[in-house]
This record gives structure tokens, C-alpha cells and sequence, in this order.
């Protein structure tokens, strides 16, 4: 990706943070109102149901995490810390580099897509953690992944995953690592339009069964929003961010990431009522329809898979 010199995005912080509605602990934190699906880590199968004492806020995970929140009260107004320590956290790594310029790219991108439309982007902020932390969701702990929570409008990384991406999953590349950032982005897109209030509202109704099939469609489309982002981004230059050899870099991580491809590793058999993310070829075929569209509206994952 032609990411040397990029900017990096000033939405990004370090630490704990308690911001929104947390899950842990008692009073009104634990409210014995179950929301149906709700965090899991990028790809990588599970979904921890969550309790939540807040009856107009659910989160919703899956794939790459994601987040829900009712008719998109879940979108923060907190903002990152302060330039310079945001700067300090983009630049501890290249890893860490790579995220914080990959989300302003997401900045600059989805700013314009929605811009075309009326719509103004209210950016995310990513929170860097190391091995654990405190979410607006509850406990971030780097066994559950990368994860959007609409509680607080944050996604959290432990960049750690990039290497577990690369040396268990056999996705490596720098557009493998932006996918997840992207993916993320996908789910806040999905939170700021509204989308995710009207899933959760849905759930209620369903059977768990029922439930899982809608989360996968819920990621697919942050699959496909992901695409989307590919797409359109644009370097310093003017140029294509994307440079040749770099969609199928993704589109590797997205068939390693893939429910069954997963299964069948850890277990040896493939459960397809219990797929929360998607198969490897749904995966594939929505991020491959997002970068090769460039449209959101092609993302309709709900219309069919």
C-alpha cells in the first residue's frame, strides 16, 4: 500500500478507558437484559453473550468485532487524547504505524463516500492495548481479538494480532493488516447509519439460530465495507492506496478467517448453524465485491449471501 507518507489519524488513544456502558461488575453495570449477540474476536469464531443494564444499547460482534447500539446512540462523543499523544502511540511501531495511518485513510475515504450523500462521518477512535483493558464494553483482553464497541465508539487492538494474522492464519501482507482496521470501520459505518439498532431490534424476536444467520450477514457487509474503503482510498499522491498484489493479500486473510475454514481446523468438522462470521468464500466474496464495486450500496449482505 502506498502508505510511506500518510498522515495519521489524531483519533487515537492509549490505556484504559471506561467511556459508555460497561458490562463487568455490579450495579447498574450488569442489568440481567440479554442482547443476543454481541462481541467476538476478528475471525477467529465464538460470540460472548453479554449482559447489558441499558436497554437501548446492545453490541453485536463477530468477525472483526463489531458493535450495535439502538438507532445509533451508541456512536461516542468522546474524543482521543490530545496530538501528542496520539502521535506517541502511532509511533511506538511500525505496526502501530500502520493502524493509525490506515484509520485516517478510513477518515479521509468514508468523509467523502458519505459526503456524496449528505452525510457527515463522525470518525471512530482506535485504542491500542497490550495483553488487556477496560472497554465501554468490558473487559478487552487480546485472546478476543480486535473488536468495534458501539458503547463508546472505539475499536480496540492489541496489535499482537497482526502477528498471530501472519503466523497462524498465513495472511500476511500490510493490506491483510489494514483489512482488520478497515473491517472495524465497517461496523461503525454500520452503527452511524443505523443499521446495527435495527439488527438488534430484530433479535429480539429470533431464535438463536436465526440470530447467528443475521450476524454473519452483519459481517459480511463490514467485509464488504471494507472492500468499499480499499476502493475508493487514495494516496498522498492521488494515486490508488492499493498497490498491485495487495486485494489478494486480503482476500487470503478473509478465506483463513472464514467460520469453516476455521472449524474444520480447531475441530475437524464444519457446524454451520453455529457460523457467526461467515464461510471463507462469503468472506471473500463480499470483501471482493466491495473492492470491486467501490459502492456501499452494494453491500447489501442482507438481501442474500
Amino acid at each position: 500500500m502506498r502508505l510511506d507518507d500518510y498522515r495519521m489519524s489524531d483519533n487515537v488513544e492509549e490505556g484504559s478507558s471506561r467511556g459508555g456502558f460497561g458490562f463487568g461488575g455490579g450495579g447498574g453495570g450488569m442489568g440481567g437484559l440479554l442482547f443476543g449477540l454481541v462481541l467476538s474476536r476478528f475471525g477467529i469464531g465464538g460470540v460472548l453473550i453479554l449482559l447489558l443494564g441499558y436497554c437501548a444499547l446492545s453490541t453485536l460482534g463477530g468477525g472483526g468485532g463489531l458493535g450495535v447500539s439502538g438507532s445509533g446512540t451508541g456512536v461516542a462523543t468522546q474524543q482521543a487524547g490530545g496530538t501528542g499523544s496520539a502521535t506517541s502511540s502511532c509511533t511506538a511501531d511500525a505496526a502501530r504505524r500502520l493502524s493509525c495511518q490506515v484509520l485516517a485513510s478510513t477518515e479521509d475515504t468514508w468523509s467523502a463516500i458519505l459526503g456524496r450523500s449528505g452525510e457527515r462521518y463522525a470518525p471512530t477512535t482506535l485504542h491500542f492495548y497490550n495483553r488487556a483493558a477496560d472497554s465501554g464494553c468490558g473487559a478487552a483482553q487480546s485472546a478476543m481479538g480486535p473488536f468495534y464497541c458501539p458503547s463508546d465508539g472505539r475499536i480496540y487492538l492489541d496489535t499482537s494480532f497482526y502477528e498471530e494474522l501472519q503466523n497462524r492464519f498465513h495472511a500476511a501482507g500490510d493490506f491483510a493488516e489494514a483489512y482488520v482496521i478497515a473491517h472495524e470501520v465497517g461496523h461503525h459505518i454500520q452503527d452511524l447509519l443505523g443499521t446495527l439498532g435495527k439488527v438488534q431490534q430484530q433479535q429480539g424476536s429470533l431464535s438463536a439460530k436465526a440470530g447467528s444467520a443475521l450476524q454473519v450477514r452483519v459481517e459480511l457487509q463490514a467485509d464488504c465495507y471494507a472492500g468499499v474503503w480499499a476502493a475508493n482510498a487514495k494516496a498522498r499522491d492521488g494515486r490508488p492506496l492499493l498497490e498491485p498484489g495487495d486485494a489478494e493479500e486480503g482476500l487470503r486473510a478473509a478465506a483463513a478467517i472464514g467460520d469453516d475454514t476455521l472449524q474444520r481446523q480447531e475441530q475437524g468438522y464444519v457446524v454451520p448453524d453455529s457460523f457467526t462470521h461467515g464461510s471463507s468464500a462469503q468472506r471473500v466474496q463480499w470483501l471482493r465485491k466491495g473492492l470491486e464495486s467501490g459502492d456501499p450500496a452494494a453491500c447489501n449482505t442482507f438481501a442474500g449471501t
